[in-house]
């Protein structure tokens, strides 16, 4: 996506759950449709915050979820965007994955795709191999670091940090050109929230799927979440899993199990 080519009149929020008939429910921290260039191409967007990256923290390797997500969000198309054997009508989807734990020097962007390789004979034109792809973005941890060298991670990081918005905006006139009107202030009003925004939403995404799964899986889901979102912090991830009424009276006891 180019700057310019996004119509902003043509963005369409989509529901945060997503159930499928035999895959089970997943819930997005934010998915929307976006409408883009002059032929108004349909893509489905899906992004996500996360509080850490590492593998060792998540139980898990990142990439892998990703792909979950992407694969998730072209078997939801059946009978919605496309029917039958019309694959032809499947939607492009992209999955972004906004990550706030890297180190001084690690601030990037990385592409995940599928790729074409040519084994033997002559080389096929595929044309529809690039519907399908995640982006890890990693913004540092420190809110004193040297200004990033790439114009996105700098904004996001900005826009992030913990900072009084009207600080933030007029850094961003300052930095970024910005040029405040009633409705651009309104929409950096929105997303001056947006970290503290999708951690709560985060917290929230643990806590049904906790239910769903019942109380004891549901914890072990729940502490991974919550501990995602806001770390190592073992005193703040039980405060937050006893804001909810099914886990009020767990113990620091149980919640370590799964720690």
């Amino acid at each position: 996506m180019e700057p310019g080519q996004t119509n902003l009149s043509k963005i369409v929020k989509y529901s945060e759950e997503d159930t499928v008939p035999g895959e089970g429910k997943i819930f997005y921290d934010i998915r929307f449709a976006g409408y883009l260039g002059e032929e108004m191409i349909k893509f489905l967007i899906n992004v996500e915050a996360q509080k850490s990256s590492d593998s060792n923290k998540l139980h898990y390797h990142l990439d892998n979820r990703i792909i979950y997500y992407l694969a998730r969000m072209i078997s939801a198309q059946k009978e919605v965007e496309f029917e039958k054997s019309n694959y032809d009508d499947i939607k492009p989807v992209r999955s972004i994955w906004i990550c706030m734990d890297a180190n001084d020097d690690e601030d990037s962007i990385n592409r995940i795709c599928l790729t074409q390789r040519n084994v033997y004979g002559k080389r096929m034109e595929l044309r529809s191999i690039d519907k399908v792809q995640g982006v890890i973005i990693r913004l540092r941890k420190k809110s004193d670091v040297t200004t990033s060298k790439n114009y996105l991670i700098a904004m996001l990081e900005e826009l992030l940090k913990k900072e009084d918005a009207e600080n933030k905006k007029k850094n961003l006139e300052e930095k970024y050109g910005f040029v405040m009107s009633v409705k651009t202030e309104g929409r950096l009003n929105d997303m001056c929230n947006l970290g503290e925004g999708l951690l709560e939403r985060g917290i929230e995404k643990g806590i049904e799927q906790g239910l769903e799964q019942g109380k004891a899986e549901g914890l072990r889901s729940l502490v991974e979440t919550v501990k995602s979102l806001v770390g190592d912090d073992f005193q703040k991830v039980c405060e937050i899993i006893r804001q909810n009424d099914v886990y009020a009276n767990a113990s620091a006891e149980e919640i370590r199990k799964y720690w």
